[in-house]
């Protein structure tokens, strides 16, 4: 099978899980094209957790809508071989809320079936009021993830972040989680982001950035990096608003100089060439998506001098 008959397979739901497995060395290549081959067998770029400096891979898996499927024995193929993908590729990060529907549930449902719990890195949140129901919440999510132990629980986008940061530390104390963090998905409240992690021992900080909405280079980025606090990439496509925007557009040629193949990866390489981003954590349901996604943690970064050119030709379209 050829490199494009590899994808179209995968894009079709025709490739079997044990061929889709042995052919993704051949379809990464294909994903960086050309010269750009051997950058695709390169390992994933990784970032060391600054609290800790556990090396983390730089392109993870967020689970927003993507995972909030039932029972269908079909769709949760197609979800098994998303995370298939992602741990074949050297990813491990999954990122996950009770705000998300039944996708905690069916992601600990297929690691469970898959036995590949110790594969990842699981993230998810609390997302709710009161010390009590702060816990109950965090009590069901470990239920639905099959694990009595989470290695990253966050404050969904700060709702009641005082209260349930008192009971984080005394679960990381008590080893039931191994970071704890806060989050939030709107430009608005990055001041308040970045308040927080200039007067509390925080470990992670997630956010939205991406080329379009780049806000969080002004003040919340730096301030992590000074601080030593992880950083969590959400929304890098903007709900798939920067894809619309280059429909019909070809890809610029001197996105080879960065071993970039796909808008996908444009996008994706812009965000991972600032050193303060930890990991982006883009969510897909389809093989082929996270495919690309893992491709643009392999080869060369933009420089720079190249980010201001990626810049340019966004703002220009």
């Amino acid at each position: 099978m050829n490199p494009h008959d590899i994808l179209t397979s995968i894009a079709d739901d025709r490739l079997s899980r044990a061929d889709f497995l042995k052919l993704l060395a051949g379809s990464l290549a294909l994903a960086c094209g050309g010269a750009g081959g051997a950058a695709a067998m390169q390992p994933i770029l990784t970032r060391p957790i600054p609290k800790s400096g556990e090396a983390l891979p730089a392109v993870g898996l967020g689970t927003w809508q993507t995972f909030d499927i039932g029972g269908d024995a079909g769709e949760r193929a197609r979800r098994r071989e998303v995370l298939e993908l992602l741990f074949e590729g050297s990813g491990s990060v999954i990122d996950s809320s009770p705000m998300y529907g039944r996708s905690e549930g069916v992601v600990g449902d297929l690691l469970a079936a898959m036995g590949a719990r110790d594969r990842a890195f699981l993230a998810t949140k609390v997302w709710t009021r009161g010390r009590e129901d702060g816990i109950a919440q965090m009590e069901q999510s470990l239920s639905r993830f099959r694990s009595d132990r989470l290695d990253l629980m966050q404050i969904h986008n700060l709702v009641d972040w005082r209260t349930h940061l008192k009971t984080l530390r005394a679960w990381k104390e008590a080893g039931r989680i191994r970071y704890l963090g806060i989050t939030h998905y709107t430009t608005g409240a990055l001041d308040d982001l970045a308040d927080i992690i200039e007067r509390e021992p925080i470990d992670f900080v997630q956010f939205a950035y991406s080329l379009d909405v780049r806000q969080a280079e002004r003040r919340l980025l730096p301030l992590a990096a000074e601080r030593g606090v992880a950083t969590l990439i959400n929304r890098p496509y903007e709900k798939g608003a920067l894809f619309r925007a280059v429909r019909g557009k070809a890809l610029p040629t001197w996105a080879a100089e960065f071993d970039c193949a796909t808008w996908g990866q444009f996008f994706l390489k812009y965000i991972l060439a600032n050193p303060a981003v930890t990991c982006a954590i883009p969510g897909t349901s389809k093989a082929k998506h996270m495919l690309d996604n893992l491709g643009a943690g392999r080869g060369r970064l933009p420089d720079e001098g190249q980010r201001r050119k990626m810049v340019e030709l966004w703002e220009s379209l």
